[in-house]
């Protein structure tokens, strides 16, 4: 620690620490204007110069460390003169067009200027500035306006890890330009930039922020969960942004965040109930009559022939709502979602081999981990929050990145090690790390002598065949070394996986590997680091934790265990079995499900086997279809009924990671549409439940959970709250015996997510469709070549489950053997060549 004197008063602070942080810690304020506290001080504008006792000149107080016994003066005339001409100085070429300018209002060069009276120009120069750039996608650069404080090349290089933006020229002719092929377009460049130079072209000239109402909630796009603030005018959102040092995202969003909102707005929203009244033509209808028309639809067939799907996109009342809807309104327990393909199988295998119901740690104790792994996860499609989280630690910070996917995704560029497997090989992968670890003498043992039930189930491990597992996944033993080693010698560790080790034909079997690895890595131990298994649809922890699914009931609790105490709270008699996502399907294909209920889910391009959906949907007697956005699925459906937008509701979801976050509404609902909560509590109080006020909903919910005991409350004056760190009980843990199996053979299409899409829903929104507008089919040049196919050219690809037809793009991010194909478009609808039990399957590919 350091003592130092500012302005008269003595402040103690850590060794390193600027002038700046040591005025901020005694309450003394400094101006700034390219200062910002995320991202490493740059020290360009000189407003925060202070006088430091015994130094001839002043010095920049943001990039100036603290000495023991300095002195240092933050106001004074001399200094109210240097930084009034330096503002001067900056203002000689800026345009005087804050009338026109959307920074209008809230430009803190506008309010430095104010602050210091600057009132004339001193000074004069030639204007060298480029003119406007209009070309970028969403975005607009106004360089005459910038002030070159490169807040938005360091928080785009280091916070986002794109390096897109970037100082072209030099001196006076200086200004920033970008590689438009490494752009994320999360929009952050635009929040943190002191002036009008970066402009969101989606809320140009549209609103002044003094007009805008504000109301704090959160994204529900990613599992991420970030903290955003929504503003609108009239009853329409004009944009969505983030405040620095509020929640995990401390400020940042993606594309996702601050772009894909316009969906909301859509001309497809529905606005009223619909029916079918001649079994062809939907016809509005009141909801009194749309409501009496489920209850009697679903009485009718009886609860062993009714079915329903329950969403991410819904809250974790409103899924709670669903699945009581269902069991004790309509008697069946014929319900699922699509976690069912892929997180819910994982989670299953974390539960009963570690007691875990989602991460162990907190996203936020990934920054600090000395050493990271990301397995069968692109993370920056899947959650961007966390992506931030790995720069921070191994860009930002000294931590060894471990990548492990199929192909070369965006982290491959930062990666320490890139171990880039066959489809079908991850978990002989995974089982050969960890016997490398133990091999190696690095396994935590004080960790797993005190937590495993077995510590000699860890000798299962040397059974694992390192060389075999390596040819299989097609690395190098060496690679596998180092990357052990890395892993193995940290002292702290977080593993993360997602979609394609979760969704892939051998989860149960590669998420126990997974846990095998966390459990001799340290992963588990100590407060930095962690396991987080990720899933890119937003409230999917809340749709399993509010048991949506046959086996669970709310707070994952097994359906046949926990069945008399749900019994007992609801005055019913529930159901004896049920249904899974695939025996619904297979129900409805043999005429035993007759009604069918979807809330807020579109099978018809979200789920595998999309084209089987399709053709079982006309066989229902009589299908429900609650969403907000017309489409394909709606106009199957005999009954339509509206919901609302994340930003028409309130409620929790639930982060993989156990922050609750709270909705809160900005919006009116859209015509007669209704939040879907309420239609569940309307429906079930048809059907003889008792009605429940929102608070003893919650008060229920967190009775029967019992999963919301120990969450504390966090963040600044915002509603969320933060589940407490999961903490392993002695003897409790278990090392599973797992035999990998071979990998797949032959040419292998892989469908997933990319960065500028979040599920479909976004695919109505305007600003993500400047820059993903469609599908497409993603191939290596030399298999492109081989099917005689040609980039910019269509392909049909066939596989045992269907086919799909699409244009291809060639890539050498894409390993020969692999054809990859985004999941979010209807256009293309890869899901019908996916079968329900793999997100990879063998595929042919030929010209249309």
């Amino acid at each position: 620690m350091v003592n130092l004197k500012i302005d008269g008063k003595t402040v103690e602070i850590e060794q390193g620490a600027t002038i700046l942080a040591a005025a901020e810690k005694a309450g003394i304020r400094i101006p700034t204007l390219c200062f910002l506290k995320k991202v490493s001080p740059t020290g360009a504008c000189r407003i925060c110069v202070v006088e430091i006792e015994g130094v001839a000149k002043p010095m920049a107080a943001c990039h100036t460390p603290a000495v023991d016994g300095m002195v240092v003066t933050t106001q004074s005339e001399k200094l109210y003169a240097t930084r009034k001409q330096i503002i001067e100085l900056l203002l000689v070429n800026h345009p005087l067009d804050c009338p026109v300018c959307d920074a209008g209002g809230e430009c803190e060069l506008q309010n430095i200027t104010y602050e210091f009276n600057v009132t004339r120009q001193s000074f004069e120069a030639e204007d060298v500035s480029p003119g406007t750039i209009d070309g970028w996608p969403l975005i607009q650069q106004v360089p005459n306006r910038c002030v070159l404080c490169e807040k938005c090349v360091k928080v785009c290089h280091e916070v986002v890890g794109a390096s897109a933006l970037f100082t072209n020229d030099k001196g006076d002719k200086a200004f920033i330009d970008k590689h438009l092929d490494l752009c994320e377009y999360c929009g952050n460049c635009v929040q943190v930039c002191p002036t009008g130079t970066m402009i969101s072209k989606t809320f140009k000239f549209r609103a002044r922020p003094w007009e805008l109402r504000k109301t704090a909630t959160v994204c529900t796009l990613c599992s991420g969960q970030c903290e955003t603030e929504v503003q609108t005018k009239g009853n329409e959102i004009f944009r969505v942004v983030a405040e620095d040092g509020c929640g995990s995202n401390d400020g940042n969003l993606c594309i996702g965040g601050f772009f894909s909102h316009g969906y909301v707005a859509s001309d497809r929203r529905l606005t009223a109930p619909l029916l079918k009244q001649d079994g062809i033509h939907q016809q509005p209808v009141s909801w009194e009559e749309a409501l009496s028309r489920v209850v009697e639809k679903g009485r009718a067939a009886g609860g062993a022939a009714c079915a329903g799907l329950g969403s991410p996109r819904l809250t974790n009342e409103e899924n709670y709502l669903f699945q009581k809807l269902f069991r004790a309104g309509l008697g069946s327990n014929n319900l699922d979602s699509e976690a069912r393909f892929g997180f819910l199988r994982g989670m299953m295998t974390l539960r009963d081999q570690l007691g875990l119901g989602g991460a162990s740690n907190r996203y936020d104790r990934i920054g600090s981990a000395a050493a990271v792994l990301v397995f069968g996860a692109d993370v920056t499609a899947e959650a961007p929050l966390v992506d931030w989280q790995i720069e921070r630690a191994c860009r930002q910070g000294d931590g060894k990145l471990m990548l492990a996917n199929m192909r070369r995704v965006k982290l491959a560029r930062h990666a320490n090690i890139f171990l880039q497997y066959k489809p079908g090989s991850e978990t002989g992968l995974a089982l050969a790390l960890a016997r490398l670890i133990v091999d190696k003498g690095l396994a935590d043992e004080d960790f797993l002598n005190q937590y495993l039930a077995d510590p000699a189930a860890l000798e299962q491990l040397r059974t694992v065949d390192i060389d075999q597992a390596a040819a299989a996944a097609g690395v190098s033993r060496a690679l596998l070394e180092e990357a052990a080693d890395h892993i193995g010698g940290a002292e702290s560790v977080a593993i993360i996986f997602g979609g394609d080790l979760l969704k892939g034909r051998q989860t149960e079997a590669a998420t126990a590997a997974l846990a095998d690895l966390a459990l001799v890595s340290g992963a588990l131990h100590g407060d930095v680091g962690g396991l987080f298994p990720l899933d890119e649809k937003g409230n999917m922890q809340g749709v399993v934790d509010m048991g949506v699914a046959p086996e669970l009931l709310p707070g994952q609790q097994d359906y046949a265990t926990a069945r008399l105490r749900f019994e007992k709270a609801w005055g019913v008699s529930l159901p004896n079995g049920g249904r899974d996502a695939a025996a619904i399907l297979e129900g409805i294909e043999k005429g035993e499900i007759r009604f069918l209920y979807l809330a807020g889910v579109n099978p018809l391009v979200d789920f595998p086997e999309s084209g089987r959906w399709r053709q079982a949907l006309d066989k229902v007697d009589f299908l429900v279809v609650q969403d907000i956005l017309a489409s394909e699925l709606t106009e199957c459906a005999d009954l339509v009924l509206p919901g609302v937008s994340f930003a028409e509701k309130s409620g929790t979801v639930t982060s993989h990671d156990g922050r609750l976050g709270y909705l809160q509404p900005a919006l009116k609902p859209v015509g007669e549409a209704r939040p879907d909560g309420q239609i569940f509590a309307e429906l079930l109080a048809l059907l003889g439940g008792a009605p429940l006020e929102a608070a003893a909903l919650q008060a229920e919910i967190k009775d029967l959970c019992g999963l919301y005991e120990d969450v504390c409350f966090t963040g600044r004056g915002r509603r969320s709250c933060q589940k407490l760190p999961w903490q392993p009980q002695p003897k409790q843990l278990k090392v599973l015996p797992v035999s990998p199996a071979g990998p797949v053979e032959g040419l292998q299409l892989l469908a997933g997510t990319i960065l500028f899409q979040f599920g479909s829903t976004t695919t109505y929104a305007p600003g993500p469709a400047e820059v993903a507008p469609a599908g497409y089919i993603e191939m290596n040049p030399q298999d492109g070549k081989a099917c005689g196919v040609r980039d910019g050219g269509r392909a049909k690809l066939t596989t045992s489950t269907g086919s799909a037809l699409g244009p291809v793009r060639f890539s050498d991010a894409v390993p020969q053997g692999l054809v990859f194909a985004p999941v979010h478009f209807a256009d293309v609808n890869v899901q019908q060549a996916i079968p329900i039990d793999s997100c990879y399957v063998a595929v042919e590919i030929s010209r249309p």
